[in-house]
């Protein structure tokens, strides 16, 4: 490897994610739009970057593959803070569905079965998916339609809180349900 082949360490190779951005605007000429979002007409870049300049503002590439590409005058410190803004805001309001897992044999005590059941609630509540999973073993496969009853029961005491996805079944040697919140209750706020 020469001394030619090596990149200069000096040189910014991030300088493609930088933002098209007054001096960095190699466009001849643009459709400029002014702070109040008016159309000045095609300009050449030049004479577009000394309007900026004379309002104290940035000009600034919005759409750079159009023919000619679009410029808009405007604060460009502004725009990045209130376009981080919105991302922010929608990012809070974005929720990711999960799916739980709630495991349960069908010899459970009446308590535990209890607690199964208000972990299911709040999570269908918070807007998660479950799947509930009856495990059985040895022997008791010869026991599904126990199995099978429990799953009955949970699902009616869910029904106003749930809708099936999927109908609970024998596979393998568990019987499996998956629940999803019902869309009419809607999420709790919080």
């Amino acid at each position: 490897m020469t001394i030619q082949d090596k990149p200069d360490p000096r040189r910014a190779e991030g300088k493609r994610d930088l933002p098209l951005l007054n001096e960095r605007i190699r466009d001849r000429e643009v459709r400029l739009i002014d702070e109040a979002g008016e159309q000045l007409g095609i300009v050449p870049t030049r004479e577009a970057l000394g309007t900026a300049r004379e309002r104290g503002l940035d000009l600034f590439l919005v759409q750079p593959d159009a023919v000619p590409p679009v410029a808009r005058i405007l604060d460009y410190g502004r725009f990045k803070f209130e376009q981080e803004k919105r991302n922010r805001e929608a990012k809070k309001k974005h929720h990711i569905v999960d799916v739980k897992e709630i495991k349960m044999r069908y010899k459970i005590e009446d308590h535990d079965y209890q607690v199964k059941l208000r972990s299911a609630q709040k999570f269908l509540t918070d807007g998660d998916k479950i799947k509930v999973l009856i495990m059985l073993r040895g022997r008791e496969i010869q026991h599904k339609e126990l199995a099978l009853q429990l799953m009955s029961r949970f699902q009616k005491e869910l029904e106003d809180l749930a809708i099936i996805d999927r109908e609970a079944r024998l596979e393998g040697k568990s019987v499996i349900m998956i629940l999803s919140p019902n869309p009419q209750k809607g999420r709790t706020s919080g």
